[in-house]
């Protein structure tokens, strides 16, 4: 009876139980494999089924010992499943996206002593004491309402909102143009069952430009979960105190609007009106003593109480972490906790620390002396706003100076006056550095201040300038010896005037468009000129100037910089075609005189002086002017 082999396989399991974490050993190919022989097997065929056995476990022992290797690592990798995540590295919070709007803008503390202190580009401190705040005041122009203090409000609230959802922080804007009895009205357009048509019927006394600059912010709350509060005075309470005072309430408006007897509003408001610190911010005000300036204080003391009671019971309200923006009159926020505002009226039950106040786009700046209240905590001005002092950050100014190496008397003088007038931006002065590492470039910036202008603003001008010319060159050459061919070196003294009136005129039309930076000021003087200069700084250099910092150049002033742009190149070509033709004329003149037979021969037809300075000079004023206005753009 033949002999016969067995094959019998494991019961290992491909993968193991969950409970079982320690990885089985692979089992032994002895195990696997099995010989029965017949005790009656001869020796020759045993050792012949012994060999043909050794074969076939040389053939197995790879694909077994791939097997188990596969196994194996089944089992690690389940017990790595098995085993307890290691808890998650919490990572910083993300930092709050400032919109490009509000880096753009200017923004001054105003309880540094003396002058207002710019903020530098890092406003992170700023946005901090607000965010550390529980009431924010934003105080807006009233007598002359300005557009830029409503996209300074939105551009705030859109980034206090992005803080509030970081710091999970409730957010609220309270507007004293809503009356206190038009809640109801704004709790449904935030619900939107109104809409803002609905809502504009019960303000049909605004204007409607007054309604289109509040409709941005308006919808923005309402889309992004931001509570509107109405907290101005209803107008009939408003009108009937301004006409007869309070005394003209029915007893139950003034319990709810005009403040208790004893309660310290009315007297405080004249006490601390008078104070010295105010006199010294307004020295040439008068205060008119009179039935209307009477009645006009009563009415301002029934405005700020009932505006002051709101915003405590939103603050209440809201909880212990929830912040207020409040948008309101400027008069309203001055001085802050300790002047006769809104601020002040609340003091007693919100701490100085937790009210914050701003003043948008204020017209004037004052100095603060030693004593002095701030005028407010922060004074906030749009980009576009013009500025003529104070407009950047002096420690970041004295950080390049000191970085650089430099003293200020060693700078030119317009460089001097615009850092004592605070116009010079630290990149600014940062590329006058720059510019002075090469030779060249520093000996021109420090001579001439038309060239030192233009590099401060483009510090690829001379680039520009010499491709220019270059071109401008090359091309008259060719058009020249194209033109008289082999006369070319016998009339080269014509040759040499065209060149020169091309270069001259291409200098031109590259110097007048180029965008300047000037620090001084052209209409300080009292003659003619000096107003003429000064006419002509205040509109752009080129129709596509980009606004500098304090210039707010609209479509006038860019349609303005076109015609003078005009007017200035047809003046140049005007006068160089002139310069140029009299001086072929004179070269004429004199070859005539010391070769008449060449004169003779070449019988050239001269032409009129004045028509080719006209018609050149219109063509640089139109066709060389827009083409330059329009390459400022590319470039």
């Amino acid at each position: 009876m033949n002999p016969h082999i067995h094959i019998i396989s494991s019961n290992f399991s491909p993968s193991p139980p969950p409970h079982l974490l320690i990885p089985r050993r692979l089992p032994s190919f002895s195990r696997l494999l099995t010989l029965s022989l017949h005790p009656h097997d001869n020796p020759h065929d045993a050792r012949r089924r012994s060999s043909a056995v050794s074969r076939r476990a040389v053939l197995l022992t790879p694909f077994l010992a791939a097997a188990g290797s596969l196994l194996l690592q089944q089992s690690q990798s389940l017990a790595e499943e098995i085993t307890p995540p290691s808890p998650p590295v919490t990572s910083p919070p993300p930092k709050v996206v400032v919109e490009d709007a509000l880096v753009s803008a200017r923004i001054y503390d105003a309880t540094a002593i003396g002058e207002p202190l710019a903020v530098g580009k890092d406003k992170s401190k700023v946005w901090e004491k607000l965010m550390d705040a529980r009431i924010v005041y934003l105080g807006e122009a009233e007598q002359v309402p300005i557009r830029d203090d409503k996209e300074l409000e939105l551009e705030i609230v859109k980034n206090l909102k992005n803080c509030c959802v970081e710091n999970q922080r409730p957010l609220a804007l309270a507007l004293e143009a809503f009356p206190s009895d038009l809640q109801n009205q704004l709790d449904q357009f935030m619900a939107k069952m109104i809409d803002g048509e609905g809502l504009k019927s019960f303000v049909s006394h605004w204007s409607a430009q007054r309604w289109q600059e509040y409709e941005p912010i308006l919808n923005y709350c309402r889309d992004n979960e931001v509570r509107l509060v109405a907290c101005g005075t209803p107008l009939k309470i408003l009108r009937t105190v301004q006409a007869e005072g309070i005394r003209g309430l029915s007893k139950a408006e003034r319990k709810a609007y005009a403040p208790p007897a004893g309660s310290g509003f009315i007297s405080g408001f004249s006490s601390i009106s008078r104070r010295p610190t105010m006199e010294n911010h307004f020295p040439t005000q008068s205060i008119p003593f009179g039935p209307s300036s009477y009645l006009s204080a009563q009415a301002r003391v029934v405005d700020e109480y009932n505006m002051s009671q709101i915003i405590l019971k939103e603050v209440s309200d809201g909880g212990a972490t929830s912040l207020l923006v409040v948008v309101t009159g400027a008069n309203h926020v001055q001085f802050g906790s300790r002047g006769t505002g809104v601020p002040a009226r609340i003091s007693k039950k919100i701490q100085k620390k937790n009210q914050v106040a701003i003043l948008l786009n204020p017209e004037r700046q004052y100095i603060r002396r030693e004593g002095d209240v701030p005028v407010a905590d922060f004074l906030w001005y749009s980009a576009a706003r013009p500025c003529s002092r104070n407009c950047f950050d002096r420690a970041e100014i004295a950080r390049v100076m000191n970085a650089a190496g430099r003293q200020r008397d060693a700078l030119p003088q317009d460089l001097q006056k615009g850092l004592d007038l605070g116009l010079v931006s630290p990149e600014v002065l940062q590329n006058f550095f720059d510019l002075e590492q090469y030779p060249l470039i520093s000996e021109l910036t420090h001579r001439f201040q038309g060239f030192r202008e233009r590099l401060l603003a483009d510090p690829k001008f001379l680039h520009r300038l010499a491709i220019e010319e270059a071109i401008s060159i090359t091309t008259t050459l060719l058009a020249q010896y194209e033109r008289r061919k082999e006369n070319f070196f016998e009339e080269l003294d014509y040759v040499i005037t065209d060149t020169a009136r091309g270069i001259v005129v291409d200098f031109f039309t590259v110097w007048l468009p180029a965008p300047t930076i000037s620090f001084l000021s052209n209409a300080d003087g009292a003659d003619n000129m000096d107003a003429i200069k000064g006419l002509l700084g205040s509109i752009p250099d080129n129709a596509f100037q980009k606004n500098l910092a304090g210039k707010d150049w609209n479509i006038s002033h860019r349609l303005a910089s076109v015609l003078v742009g005009g007017l200035k190149l047809a003046s140049v070509g005007f006068i160089s075609s002139i310069g140029a033709v009299a001086s072929s004329n004179i070269l004429y003149a004199v070859r005539k005189i010391f070769n008449p037979e060449l004169v003779s021969n070449q019988q050239v037809k001269r032409s009129p002086i004045l028509k080719t300075a006209l018609v050149y000079g219109g063509f640089l004023g139109t066709s060389a002017n827009l083409r330059y206005q329009v390459r400022m753009l590319v470039t």
